[in-house]
Order: C-alpha cells, then structure tokens, then sequence
C-alpha cells in the first residue's frame, strides 16, 4: 500500500517514527496534512478538561459543544495557512517569598494544535533522546529522574554531584540557534556522566 494511500493519521505517524529510526538523516517535509479532522480530535480528547483559559476565554467544554464543526474550520485555515494563534494569556504564579514567574496560557484552539504538532515531532524525534533524558517526555516525568538519580548515588561509586541551574535560559536563548544550545547541554549532561 502506497504512503498516500493510508488515510490514519496514527498510523501516518507511526510510519514516520520508523523511518525516523531506521534513517536519522532523512528530512520529513510537508507533515501539515497530518492535522486532520479526526487527529486534532484525539488532540481535543487528550487536553485536561480543567486547565485554566486562555485570552479568548474559552473553556474546553465550551469549545467541544459543536466540536465537529470547530475543528473542520480549524483544518480549514490550518489547510489555507490562514491559523493564526492568539497571544498566550500572561499571568505570573508565586516563584517563591519574593519572586513570581511568568506563565504563558495558550487558547484552547492553539492547544489543539499544539497538541498535534507535539505528537509529530515526538514520533519524529524521541528515538533521538539518550535513555537517561526525562525532561518533557512522553511516558516520564521528574520522580522517574529523581528515582534514577538517587539509584546512581546510592549503588554507584560517585565522587562529585554537581547541580546547575541556568537562571532564565530559555528567557535569554536565541530561538534560532536553540538547536545548538540543546546540543552543548546534552554534551554537558553526557560529559558529566561520564566522569
């Protein structure tokens, strides 16, 4: 069966995580026409019910009261690249005593489609993480990390812990060169578990 032919977006994406193992230089193009109706469906089912709104105040039961007829336009300007997402909703939560951090909070319809972009680039790019990576990754999570961390400390031979904390890195990153910033820290992270 021709690639084209296949009408499932899961099983669209489970081809391209395949190949993406089996060839890490192949270049994906044109992944648009995986965010369809059926898709961005799934994507809809899978957000929490109860998070926070975002600037177009609307809620998830809200926009699921005519959900067919939602994500069909979504899929259409998302066909006509005429989406546009709205600006995240800035509130700013307790950091600590003195200091609060900002929080960026998507509108729903960007969640959406930020959902689906997560899935594709996940089945295109998680096979490329090392093992010991936890961070923002599907089926792990930071007690998973802290369980690892304390079974190296506790049944290894280790002569320095060295904690790092990059005070407002992603704040300060050029978007552009980020994939080179991602490199020197997994480098470090390798680097330190080496020695």
């Amino acid at each position: 069966m021709q690639y084209s032919e296949i009408g499932k977006t899961w099983t669209k994406l489970s081809l391209i995580s395949g190949r993406a193992q089996r060839d890490r230089t192949f270049k994906f193009t044109s992944l648009a026409h995986l965010l369809d109706v059926e898709y961005l469906r799934d994507c809809y089912q899978s957000l929490n019910r109860n998070k926070a709104v975002g600037i177009d105040n609307v809620s998830w039961k809200e926009y699921g009261a005519d959900l067919d007829k939602n994500l069909q336009w979504l899929v259409s300007r998302l066909k006509r690249k005429k989406y546009k997402p709205l600006p995240a909703r800035r509130v700013y939560i307790p950091k600590n005593e003195k200091e609060t951090r900002p929080l960026g909070i998507s509108a729903l319809e960007s969640k959406i489609v930020e959902r689906g972009i997560t899935w594709i680039l996940e089945s295109i790019y998680e096979q490329d993480f090392l093992d010991s990576s936890y961070g923002f990754r599907p089926k792990r999570n930071c007690h998973q990390a802290l369980k690892k961390l304390n079974d190296m400390i506790m049944f290894q031979p280790v002569n320095h812990i060295v904690e790092a904390d990059i005070k407002g890195f992603f704040d300060n990153v050029d978007h552009v060169s980020s994939v080179n910033y991602n490199f020197l820290l997994a480098t470090i992270i390798f680097s330190l578990r080496l020695s």
